[in-house]
């Protein structure tokens, strides 16, 4: 594990080759502020927000303030593509009672919301940002603990007794049409896109994997692929609105309990580039490309410096490498779906060089950035606008954030917002000190 400590790019590069990793590493970052279409639309630029969990819906599933001031920040900050966090289409597959839920009571208030953020994205700069809804059911991590199999490491990380009842083919049917209710409430929202999504081992990620399943959604590569695939379908027929997917590209969790893994929880490739091609087929415009689960591997996700209590077995650097490179394969698979890229962060001021890089190299379409959000709103001003990010409001890849999250906690920057979340990461402090 390497804290980052490079003074130039040239430092940055001198590791990659000592490490043996292909990062690429671009000297302009100009076509960053080149447009972009997802079908018949125009997105302004080349840079994204990821969908990042805040915990701070009200108790009915709606944007509660800190959720408003954040989106409103995002809209100001200059990405052309915001992608809005985990919103359940159902009560019991929220991941806690302050994660968003869009239903018919709630509809009214995320509709104010998508308003603002156009108003205020189109005063600020004179677009207004491509905004996607990130649809869930939370699974195994949610506070149901809604499961598909069995598996000891992944009971034990959700803490979920091996005696809980497994979903029936049955819910997994009904859960289907909730998809399609929620997606009919997000375009009535004024919502561009929904994604459907199927990452970190939430419920339709778990699917993907689902080797040891018994019946329709278990077992064979079309099985596992059904439920996701059968969601997207239904949304296509009967709603217009654009269909994105968060994907895991593989869950580094040894098979048979990982997608796209081998016994070792290695990458195999050919069933995640089997499906992102289908996914185009089906009419998918865009995926946003991820892996494993922070609940299990953290690094693999999201690189970072240091944690409390989890230690990153490798170098940062390999991590941002290997989330490039899965970016790099679902655009080698598919023509006309936009890829979103991942791992960004980790690089700091130098995050929009290789940016830059991953699109003139044909690696991905956009770039996203999720902890960085966090920290910085503003980052894709400060790139569009002055060539470059400042220092001093850079996320450091503390993982204070993820911490909050963890604890269901209202989540942010504990380090530049900190007048906002500072006294909440020291409220968790005392909490572990009491513990």
């Amino acid at each position: 594990m390497k804290r980052f400590h490079y003074r130039d790019i040239e430092d940055l590069k001198r590791e990659c080759e000592a490490l043996e990793i292909e990062i690429p590493i671009g000297s302009s970052v100009e076509i960053l502020k080149t447009p972009v279409r997802i079908k018949s639309r125009e997105i302004a630029n080349r840079l994204a927000i990821h969908p990042m969990e805040g915990s701070d819906a009200e108790i009915d599933g709606k944007p509660g303030p800190l959720t408003i001031r954040r989106y409103e920040r995002y809209a100001r900050g200059g990405a052309a593509l915001i992608w809005f966090e985990a919103t359940a289409v159902t009560e019991t597959g929220r991941a806690s009672e302050k994660q968003l839920f869009l239903n018919d009571q709630t509809k009214e208030a995320f509709q104010e919301l998508v308003n603002k953020i156009k108003e205020e994205g189109f005063k600020e700069h004179g677009f207004v940002p491509y905004l996607i809804l990130q649809l869930t059911h939370s699974g195994r991590f949610g506070k149901c603990k809604k499961i598909l199999y069995h598996a000891a490491m992944l009971d034990k990380a959700s803490h979920v007794d091996s005696e809980a009842p497994i979903m029936s083919d049955e819910e997994l049917d009904w859960l289907k049409g909730e998809y399609l209710k929620a997606a009919k409430l997000a375009k009535e929202a004024g919502f561009d896109a929904v994604d459907v999504k199927a990452c970190h081992r939430y419920l339709i990620s778990e699917a993907l994997s689902a080797h040891t399943r018994e019946g329709k959604y278990g077992g064979s590569y079309e099985n596992r692929t059904r439920m996701l695939k059968d969601i997207i379908s239904l949304i296509k027929d009967y709603v217009d609105i654009d269909i994105a997917v968060r994907l895991n590209v593989y869950d580094a969790i040894p098979y048979p309990y990982g997608w796209g893994c081998d016994e070792n929880g290695g990458l195999l490739e050919e069933e995640p580039r089997r499906l992102v091609r289908e996914l185009e087929a089906l009419g998918v415009s865009t995926i946003n490309v991820t892996a494993s689960t922070p609940y299990i591997y953290p690094h693999i996700n999201r690189p970072y410096d240091e944690s409390k209590d989890y230690h990153p077995p490798e170098h940062p650097l390999k991590g941002v490498s290997r989330l490039l490179k899965l970016a790099k394969l679902v655009s080698e698979e598919t023509k006309n779906v936009l890829v979103v890229g991942t791992g960004y962060s980790w690089l700091r001021e130098f995050a929009p060089y290789v940016a830059a890089a991953m699109i003139e190299n044909g690696w991905s379409h956009l770039v996203g950035f999720g902890r960085q959000a966090f920290a910085y709103p503003d980052f894709a001003g400060d790139i569009l606008e002055r060539g470059r990010l400042d220092r001093e409001k850079l996320c450091i890849t503390c993982n204070k954030c993820a911490e909050l999250k963890a604890a269901t906690m209202n989540c942010g920057c504990v380090v530049r917002d900190a007048q906002v979340y500072g006294p909440i990461y020291n409220e968790l402090l005392r909490r572990r000190k009491r513990a």
